[in-house]
């Protein structure tokens, strides 16, 4: 998908495949009936997907604006629903509205020097998760930290991790976030973006792998 296209250009959606897995049929119902006008379903929409469009706005825009890019992505999203086409479409649609919004933002601010200090101040929920940076793959989820434990990395080991995961090709960057900082499961980040699950197995194996070698070349700090 290219980058310049915007988020009114998006009416079909970017869904790879058909079929949406029976587990997420609520989450066509939901578009069904927000396409009919229904706030309440359409809020219910945005309470099950804000994991992915908060996770796809870190992964492609500017740290600093993530949270005023999740509420412009749903507000695009609640203008525009009505132009899509089939409501199986709708996680595929969602993602490349939010990866629209999110490339746009960068390039409006690539120019500008990042802070740092705000840089740093986001990521202290993705502290638990990055530890899982340095470990086997295959044991990711036995590996990641309960949410409501505390962080045992400060908060500028946690910039640098989060700062090797937006580094990575942008598939990679992607998978990654939605899986280690948001803290979705590899089936829940295929039906929540529209991808193949084997995209995702191929995305999260290739980007832990690259991931590693990057943190390990660094070095501790």
């Amino acid at each position: 998908m290219s980058s310049d296209r915007t988020a009114g250009d998006v009416s079909s959606g970017d869904a790879r495949g058909d079929d949406v897995p029976d587990d997420d049929a609520l989450a066509v119902e939901l578009a069904r009936r927000a396409q009919r006008g229904d706030r309440e379903a359409f809020g219910r929409l945005a309470e099950r997907f804000h994991a992915v469009v908060h996770g796809i706005a870190l992964a492609h825009g500017p740290r600093r604006e993530v949270r005023d890019l999740v509420q412009e992505v749903f507000l695009l999203a609640l203008r525009s629903i009505g132009r899509l086409e089939d409501p199986k479409r709708f996680p595929g649609w969602l993602a490349s509205i939010a990866r629209n919004a999110a490339r746009d933002a960068h390039r409006r601010s690539r120019d500008a020097r990042p802070n740092v200090r705000d840089a740093a101040r986001g990521a202290h929920d993705a502290d638990p998760r990055v530890r899982a940076l340095r470990g086997d793959s295959d044991g990711l989820a036995d590996e990641l930290v309960a949410p409501d434990q505390p962080p045992h990395d400060d908060g500028e080991e946690a910039e640098r991790a989060l700062a090797a995961v937006r580094s990575l090709p942008d598939a990679y960057r992607e998978t990654l976030i939605l899986r280690l900082v948001e803290g979705l499961s590899g089936p829940e980040i295929a039906a929540r973006t529209g991808m193949t699950h084997g995209s995702v197995r191929v995305n999260l194996t290739r980007g832990m792998k690259l991931l590693r070698e990057r943190l390990e070349r660094e070095g501790p700090r």
